[in-house]
Formats: C-alpha cells, sequence, structure tokens
C-alpha cells in the first residue's frame, strides 16, 4: 500500500463509519459491510499507488463499488430483502461511491505537497518535452517534474546525441547527476530517450540503481500504435501482444444502456438549449430554423441523418464555395482539415454552441434511434469517403458518437488524417472502460474549451 493510499483508506473508513450509522443495521451487519467494502477496495487495488490517471482511477472505483453491490448479497440472506432495503442499500453505494471519487482527486491535489514524487526526466528531446508536459498537466500522478537529465557528451554512455528542446535552466548533465538526487530529493526516474540502444539503457540503469525508488523507461515505438496491445514476458524477452479479443455481449449491452441513459438525460437539456438558442437568434433578426440534418456514414457505411443546431448562416455552403473561389488559402485549409478555424459563416449563437460542444446535443435524437453512439468515430460526411482511403473500413465497423478519441484528444487542433488515426486507434482498442474514460475527458475539454472552434 503507498502513502498517498493509507491516506486515502483512512479518510474513506472515517466516511463509511460516519455514514453507516443512519443506515439502521446492527452492529454485527455494519462490521461485515466495512469488512466486504474495503476488501473489495484492496483487491481491486486502489491503494497501491499504481495508477497513473484519474480515469483508471475511477474504473477502479467503479468495479469495487460493483463488487461491493453484489457481495452484499452474501452478507443479507436474500429471503430478508425488500424494496425499501434494495433501493436503499443502492443508496449506500451510490454515496460511497461518490464520496470515493471525491477522496481520490482531491486528497492527490490538497496532499500533493507530502506525498508528491520528485522526478527527473532523462532526455533532452522532443519525447522528453512531450513527457515532461503530460507530467505536469496530470496532477492525480503526482509526479512533480524537477529537471531534465542531459545525456550528451555523457562518458557514462557512447552513442546518445540528442537536439535540446527542453528549457536549458531545468537540465542536469548524467555525470553529475548523483549530488542533484540527495539534494533534490529525487524518488522517481523516467527514462524518455526510446531510440537508445540497451547498452546505453542498462549503463543508465547502473547510475541510478539503488539511488531512487522507481526507475521506469519509454519503448521506442514509431508512431501511434492502432491495435490493442499487452506487454508481456516472454522467457526474459519483452514483447507487445494484440491483447483485443472476442467482443463481449456484455459490454455492448453495457454500451446501449449508457446510449439509452445518456440519450434520455440529453433530451431534457435539449429543452431549455434550445429555447435559449431560439431567443439569441431571434435578437440577432436570424428567422432561419433552429435545426437542421446532414447525411453522414454510419455504421457499416449505411447513410443515415444527423441532427444538430444550425450554427452557420443560411446559404453556407454557397458562400464557401465561393470563399475558396477568391482565397486559395481558405481552399487549401479547408481541403486539408474539411473545416476552417475562423471561419466568417458561424452566427454568434453558433460561436458559443462550438465552443462549449453544445451543437451536437440533438444528436442525443440519433442516439436513441440507434443510429449512434454516445461514444464513437466521428460522424464523417458522404463527400470525405475518398479521403478516408483504408481507414473507412475501421471506421464504419461501429456506430459514430456524440464524442470519441479525436473528441477528448486536442478536439479542432486535431487534422482530417490525425482524427482518422484516432478513430482507427478506437475502433482496434474498443472496450467499455475505453469509453467512460473518453466520456470523463469530453467533459473536462467542454469545461475549459481547449481546442474548439
Amino acid at each position: 500500500m503507498s502513502k498517498i493510499g493509507s491516506l486515502k483508506i483512512t479518510i474513506e473508513f472515517v466516511f463509511f463509519m460516519f455514514i453507516i450509522q443512519f443506515s439502521g443495521y446492527s452492529l454485527e451487519t455494519c462490521c461485515k459491510l466495512c469488512i466486504l467494502y474495503f476488501l473489495m477496495q484492496i483487491l481491486i487495488g486502489r491503494y497501491q499507488g499504481k495508477v497513473l490517471l484519474m480515469y483508471d482511477e475511477i474504473r477502479l472505483i467503479i468495479l469495487s463499488h460493483i463488487g461491493f453491490f453484489i457481495g452484499s448479497f452474501l452478507v443479507f440472506p436474500i429471503s430478508t430483502w425488500t424494496i425499501k432495503k434494495f433501493f436503499g442499500f443502492i443508496l449506500l453505494t451510490c454515496v460511497l461511491f461518490v464520496f470515493a471519487g471525491c477522496n481520490s482527486r482531491y486528497s492527490h491535489k490538497i496532499f500533493r505537497k507530502w506525498f508528491k514524487h520528485n522526478t527527473l526526466i532523462v532526455g533532452v528531446g522532443h519525447t522528453a518535452e512531450k513527457l515532461g508536459m503530460v507530467c505536469f498537466g496530470n496532477g492525480y500522478s503526482l509526479l512533480d517534474v524537477i529537471g531534465f537529465v542531459n545525456c550528451n557528451n555523457s562518458t557514462k554512455v557512447k552513442y546518445i546525441q540528442q537536439e535540446q528542446v527542453v528549457d536549458e535552466n531545468k537540465t542536469f548533465d548524467l555525470d553529475s547527476i548523483c549530488s542533484v538526487i540527495k539534494e533534490k530529493d529525487i524518488d522517481t526516474v523516467l527514462i524518455a530517450i526510446p531510440e537508445m540502444d540497451s547498452e546505453d539503457l542498462n549503463a543508465v540503469f547502473e547510475v541510478f540503481k539503488n539511488k531512487v525508488d522507481v526507475i521506469k523507461y519509454l519503448p521506442q515505438v514509431n508512431g501511434l500504435v492502432t491495435f490493442d496491445t499487452n506487454v508481456e514476458d516472454f522467457d526474459g524477452i519483452l514483447m507487445i501482444s494484440n491483447s483485443r479479443g472476442l467482443e463481449h455481449f456484455l459490454s455492448y449491452a453495457l454500451k446501449r444502456i449508457m446510449d439509452i441513459c445518456a440519450g434520455l438525460c440529453g433530451l431534457l437539456l435539449l429543452i431549455p438549449l434550445t429555447i435559449f438558442v431560439f431567443i439569441k437568434n431571434r435578437k440577432e433578426g436570424d428567422k432561419g430554423p433552429i435545426f437542421f440534418t446532414q447525411n453522414r456514414i454510419g455504421k457499416n457505411g449505411k447513410e443515415f441523418k444527423m441532427f444538430k443546431y444550425r450554427t452557420m448562416v443560411i446559404g453556407a455552403d454557397k458562400i464557401l464555395e465561393e470563399l475558396m473561389e477568391k482565397d486559395p488559402a481558405i481552399r487549401e485549409e479547408y481541403t486539408k482539415n474539411k473545416k476552417l478555424v475562423n471561419d466568417p459563416r458561424i452566427t454568434s449563437a453558433g460561436k458559443f454552441l462550438r465552443e462549449k460542444s453544445l451543437d451536437e446535443f440533438p444528436q442525443f435524437i440519433n442516439v436513441l434511434l440507434g443510429q449512434m453512439s454516445l461514444i464513437g468515430p466521428r460522424p464523417y460526411l458522404p463527400r470525405e469517403k475518398e479521403d478516408m482511403g483504408d481507414y473507412y473500413y475501421d471506421v464504419i465497423a461501429c456506430k459514430p458518437g456524440i464524442t470519441g478519441m479525436w473528441q477528448s484528444h486536442g478536439r479542432s487542433d486535431v487534422d482530417f488524417e490525425h482524427r482518422l488515426v484516432l478513430d482507427e486507434y478506437y475502433y482496434r482498442n474498443w472496450s467499455f472502460w475505453l469509453d467512460v474514460t473518453l466520456l470523463f475527458k469530453t467533459i473536462k475539454q467542454v469545461l475549459y474549451g481547449r481546442g474548439a472552434v
């Protein structure tokens, strides 16, 4: 159990003992439920400190609380269950679930000063820079990057020569790193030089061995791996295999249940949002329709009419043709990305809807109709089929989604080609838990507005 794990289990134990007092259960039953609850949390691995992303922690919280709820049938004989007792226990489980999520989120934030890991990143190139940005933006991991280690011209390694792109003021030489480890109280080292050969990798390991608690390294992978992977130890040989198994009925059933629930909630929110758009448009003298439909490519290549809020002026397609005829730069931008960053056709209400991704809300109608899913590949236009190339067959293998990989990994910052790569990744790596992760990432993107157009 990690140090932060000990803190979390203590906080949750105090809360559990407080909340269970209002349940009306006997002392014996309360003790059994307490043992069951924390046994599930420990077995799932919530307190080990190995999870580096909040999204993965949410997955563990969901699994542990489902296990707690199912395990309760061992505590209470089936003959003693009543409707009131059943829904009361659901409420108890939900309260514990919400508190566990808040505890995981805010304990890492509030107590970061005492539980953070002082970290060095070995490398000064683009990979090291990107890894540093991920650590900086991901407070949940508790990895506090103190600086970067420059291996260029080091006497301990032979073949490393990297272009330095990281801040020189935060760079330390490999040959003098021992003093830095003691001075900065370093306990974690991340080796971010994928091109390093085995001889140099072993030499770097020797430098940090027995001086820090944790050493991790990034293996060399050219480009984005678009198949589901699983790392295996094949008798001392590191092997990365395709771990995508058979499609399970339960996962698809859970996905459809999530779609229906999201669709119903989306329709409820659609009512006040539509009233807002109507009033906003009328104030600006726009008396055109609020909604519009557009043919999109669905599962197995079958076209369907997708609902959206109208965010552009009437006759937007004709205006686009005129703009592309007059300005070659606009034609090149639209041909490459299938959209314009500063699109003059967008209305005032449409700009707000796009910034918050609210223009997609009418698609909940398509979700309820089974034409789309909450999470999935981008719903592409029929005219984009030719540009999709071989990616087309992977994209149409699943229902398009309101949100998905490209929306939660940059949204409009991602060009057309990269969107296709991300959508292919989604198809080849799909699981119900990936959907849950992308849903939380999308909510975060919408709240902060990053990458929206």
